[in-house]
């Protein structure tokens, strides 16, 4: 493992356990400004079980029953992808760990690992002598007076307190302005030298059809569905389903560059590409996306289509979240998993 550069890791040492390093700690916990407090479940045998408690700290709850459609969070790799790009796509950047003397070296290297990809500080809450630590915390700074964790908590962290993605213009109905690049392509569907395994011809992404053609509003979703979106854990699932919600269009064929830089307008596909629609992401919808876009690019060998893996072995988990939101809240199922 790389070796740590300073400050990115601080062990907070506190052998007598003491009630004030405990609740400062869990004060810490403020999402809104980038900092979040997990809370590791003691004596959980589990691979996934602290990256579980990460995406629990993140807001996501996962479906209750031996059955549930989150089954695929028993894989510690699939976990830690998903809990890597809640955090990029939120903008963590500082996690508080409570408790870390428990974890095993393990359990502390899948932490490190998880805060390489995300980038955010984190700080541990170590509860006895700092002996024998863990080869991952060899470099780590340690401090052990109150007041000096007041300081730690108070640090800024390395990245914004605000989400990875730029706030979406007001009341955006129209053209959305690309990045600077070749000359735009006709709306629809063109020619391209980076044909994919599907039909006919490859459509142009977001970017170049916004600059000709106006984007959509999004359909108006009911906050009980919004709220029920932002909680599901798998970023595919949460993205998929709400781009299904706010458009009403198809998951088949999106790619990542049908998603705009600042994730403010998506575009969906039709058989035959005729009436491939570009519509505006609401506010709720923008972090579920970009969480959707995050883990689609930490995935190894991902495939073009974003939302390909659901709508193949994964359609069972995609179609039991969506039957579980309020009813209305979208289509059936079956016509956006239909093959």
């Amino acid at each position: 493992m790389a070796a740590l550069a300073p400050g990115e890791v601080t062990l907070v040492v506190d052998e007598r356990d003491d009630l004030f390093s405990t609740r400062a700690a869990l004060h810490a916990h403020r999402p809104q400004e980038g900092r979040i407090t997990v809370q590791p479940t003691p004596a959980n045998g589990s691979p996934a079980a602290l990256a579980h408690d990460v995406l629990y700290a993140l807001g996501k709850r996962f479906a209750p029953g031996p059955d549930n459609p989150d089954v695929w969070l028993d894989s510690a790799d699939l976990a830690w992808r998903a809990a890597a790009a809640w955090s990029k796509a939120t903008g963590v950047r500082h996690v508080v760990v409570t408790r870390a003397h428990l974890l095993t070296g393990r359990r502390v290297d899948q932490l490190l690992v998880w805060r390489r990809l995300t980038g955010a500080q984190m700080t541990l809450l170590w509860h006895k002598a700092p002996h024998r630590l863990p080869a991952g915390l060899a470099q780590v700074r340690c401090v052990s007076d109150p007041g000096q964790f007041a300081s730690v908590l108070a640090e800024p962290g390395p990245v914004p307190a605000h989400p990875c993605f730029p706030s979406a213009p007001t009341g955006v109905t129209g053209p959305v302005t690309a990045a600077p690049g070749p000359t735009p392509v006709r709306p629809g569907c063109v020619q391209s030298a980076s044909r994919v395994a599907r039909p006919g011809r490859v459509c142009a992404g977001a970017a170049a059809t916004a600059q000709l053609a106006p984007a959509t509003p999004a359909n108006a979703v009911a906050p009980v569905a919004t709220a029920a979106l932002a909680a599901v854990a798998h970023p595919l699932i949460a993205g998929a389903l709400s781009v299904v919600a706010f458009t009403g269009g198809s998951l088949r064929w999106t790619r990542d560059l049908d998603i705009t830089g600042d994730i403010s307008v998506v575009k969906t596909h039709e058989p035959g590409h005729r009436s491939c629609r570009l519509s505006v992401v609401p506010a709720w919808a923008r972090p579920l996306l970009a969480a959707t876009r995050a883990f689609h690019r930490l995935t190894p060998q991902a495939p073009e289509n974003v939302f390909g893996p659901l709508l193949l072995a994964e359609a069972r988990h995609l179609r039991a979240h969506a039957e579980r939101l309020p009813q209305g809240a979208m289509p059936s199922p079956s016509s956006f998993l239909a093959p």
